[in-house]
Parts: structure tokens; C-alpha cells; sequence
């Protein structure tokens, strides 16, 4: 099976007003040609309506969507080749598996003959090679999914989208079918769409994540620029696990935090009104901090002096309260590792955090 696309998607200005209520504002998106982009948002974000106006099921009030130099804005679903995964894989209980992987070719009145060999090309690329004759109830959760996944490649659509497919999976169950479809997109070559409100899913799998909010297109970035980089105080709260503490402007690459002089390796925004990002993992403890001072210190890193307020065991990490001298609340996430539990000190100790420059972010307010 080849379904690699040959031609890019374009979303130009797409807008969508329910009323009085706007859904999507005026988005525009580039996608390359076999790129696998998450469109990560919370509730309410417009990813979905965005997600639907690309399927042909959501009409834009404004706007266009191309697929290479075709437009496609107006062409029903059947007609726009996209190959499409529902949250609730909307397979079709009654059907076999083979039957249910073979309804898009009965769908597009494609030649009977061809039909064995390209279910069965399908079922081998999601890995469920001779399930033909099995009924959906005998299917666990997992191949469900890989059943749908492999009625949307089974016609060799340009386009594949994909909607929230892995929600209704168990944690690890999802975390392994996440990256069975990062391996499946390097197979196929295909160009993805995939909607998520489930950030680590968006960063694992994604060429670049477009951050939405209120209908509106905030950031598109590879996952590590996203994550180390947010534009503004909204993706760096939604993007992992970030306290904005208010800082000021103390030069061209340092703010300060209380009487903490902070440096920073990227340029300050623009405004008086700045706040760090303080991300839980890339803060560490310092072992030798005893006779250091609270801002730039030795090796080039920053350092934070804080009370322990408490200590929360999460399984695979901890999860380390404090305060800084002013009373400001941080925290940071540890290992879960014995090593690492006896660095931390009891509740009501004081300590020494560091955060790299590179680490050290800074966004407007």
C-alpha cells in the first residue's frame, strides 16, 4: 500500500459563526505534504469545527481549504477523498472486520476483484492480519481502533483526519497506540490531522502542534520549539506543567524575581509586564548550594532559595511545594527514583533550586 500524498493542504482564512457565536476566526494553515500536524486546544478551542471544515462536514461562513491546487471548500465528504477516524471509531457492529475495512471501497463503487488484497494490505499495516472474519465484539479496544485506522487508509486518501481517536483507550494502552501511529505515519508517508486536547499526545506524535484557543490559531511549532518557546502566557500554561510568577525587567537578558537577578538565553518580550515560566521538570535541586546567593551563580545557571512545603509521591516522579522568601509558591517534579527521593528535603527545610538559562522563560504578560 501507498498512500503517500503528493500535494500540501492550505487553509486560508477559514471562519465560522454560529450566530452571533464565532466557532473558528479567520485561521490559515500551511500543511507540507506527508506532515503529521495535532491541532491541541481546550474545549471549545475551535479545533473541531477546524477538523470539520477540513472533512466537508462543518461549512466555513468564510474561507477556503485546498488540497494541493484543488479547492475543496464546498465538496461533500464522499467526494474529497479524506480518509477519517472518529472518536468513537463508528464501526459497524453487524459487519466483520474485513467487511467493515472494505466499506469505503463499496462506498466509492471501486472494482470488487481488488478489494481481498486491499483490506488485507490494510490489516497487515495496522497489525491485525487475519482478522477478517472476526466480529467487532470479539475486539478489544485497542484493535477497534486499528480497525478503523485501517478503514481510513484502506482507499489511499491524501488526507487522513483523525479525532481524538485515542480518548476512549486506558492511559497505557493510548501511550502505546501513540506511538504505533507515529510508526504507521512513517509508513504511510500520508498527511495526518489529528485532534487532541491531551498535550504529551499532541508533543509525542506531531511534526508540529497548532495551539487554539477561542477559535483562534495561537502557535504552530515543532513539539520541543513549542514547549521550550510558547508565545504567550496562555501556551506556556497549557503546554506541561508551568507556575507564571510576575518578574522585572532587569537588562536585555535577565529579570528580576524579588531580590533574584534571573538570566535568560532568549530575547525578553517586548512591554514592562513580563512573567516567568517556571516548568516543573527543568527546575532541579542543588546539591551544592550552601554558600551561594539567590540569582546567577556558578556554571551559568540560576539559582532560587525556597522552603519545602510538601512533598506528594505521583508513582514515576514526585512532585516537590514550595516557597520562595516573599511567599511565592513554585514547585518542581523529581524522579521517582530512591537516588532521587533522599536529595529532597522534609517539609520545612530550606533548599536551593537551579534553572538553565535556556530554561528560563519569559513571556508578556
Amino acid at each position: 500500500m501507498d498512500a503517500r500524498s503528493k500535494t500540501g493542504v492550505s487553509i486560508r482564512s477559514a471562519t465560522k459563526r454560529y450566530g452571533a457565536v464565532v466557532g473558528l476566526d479567520d485561521v490559515s494553515l500551511d500543511i507540507a505534504p506527508g506532515e503529521f500536524v495535532s491541532l491541541l486546544g481546550p474545549s471549545g478551542s475551535g479545533k473541531t469545527t477546524l477538523l470539520g471544515i477540513l472533512g466537508g462536514f462543518v461549512k466555513p461562513t468564510s474561507g477556503s481549504v485546498w488540497v494541493g491546487e484543488r479547492d475543496i471548500t464546498f465538496e461533500p465528504p464522499h467526494k474529497r477523498d479524506i480518509g477519517i477516524v472518529f472518536q468513537n471509531y463508528a464501526l459497524f457492529p453487524h459487519m466483520t472486520v474485513g467487511e467493515n475495512v472494505a466499506f469505503p471501497l463499496r462506498a466509492r463503487r471501486l472494482p470488487k476483484g481488488g478489494w481481498a488484497a486491499k483490506v488485507a494490505d490494510a490489516l497487515a499495516m495496522v497489525e491485525l492480519s487475519g482478522y477478517e472474519n472476526r466480529g467487532i465484539a470479539q475486539l478489544s479496544g485497542g484493535q477497534r481502533q486499528r480497525v478503523a485506522l485501517a478503514r481510513a487508509i484502506v482507499f489511499e486518501p491524501q488526507l487522513i483526519l483523525m479525532d481524538e481517536p485515542l480518548s476512549a483507550l486506558d492511559k497505557q494502552l493510548r501511550e502505546n497506540m501513540q506511538i504505533e501511529l507515529r510508526r504507521l505515519h512513517r509508513k504511510l508517508g500520508a498527511t495526518i490531522v489529528y485532534v487532541t486536547h491531551d498535550q504529551r499526545e499532541a508533543l509525542t506524535m506531531s511534526d508540529r502542534v497548532a495551539v487554539m484557543r477561542n477559535g483562534r490559531l495561537v502557535q504552530i511549532d515543532a513539539p520541543e520549539r513549542l514547549y521550550d518557546r510558547p508565545c504567550d502566557r496562555f501556551v506556556a500554561s497549557f503546554i506541561g506543567e508551568a507556575t507564571l510568577l510576575n518578574v522585572a525587567r532587569a537588562g536585555d537578558s535577565a529579570v528580576k524575581l524579588g531580590d533574584a537577578v534571573l538570566h535568560t538565553a532568549h530575547p525578553l518580550p517586548r512591554g514592562e509586564e513580563l512573567l516567568l515560566a517556571v516548568q516543573t521538570e527543568k527546575l532541579r535541586i542543588d546539591d551544592n548550594a550552601d554558600e551561594q546567593a539567590d540569582g546567577g551563580g556558578l556554571n551559568g545557571v540560576n539559582r532560587l532559595r525556597c522552603r519545602v512545603t510538601e512533598v506528594l509521591y505521583q508513582g514515576e516522579s514526585l512532585r516537590v511545594f514550595a516557597t520562595l522568601a516573599d511567599g511565592t509558591a513554585i514547585s518542581l517534579r523529581q524522579p521517582g527514583s530512591h537516588h532521587a527521593r533522599t536529595r529532597i528535603p522534609p517539609p520545612g527545610n530550606d533548599m536551593t533550586v537551579v534553572i538553565d538559562p535556556q530554561d528560563t522563560i519569559v513571556v508578556a504578560a
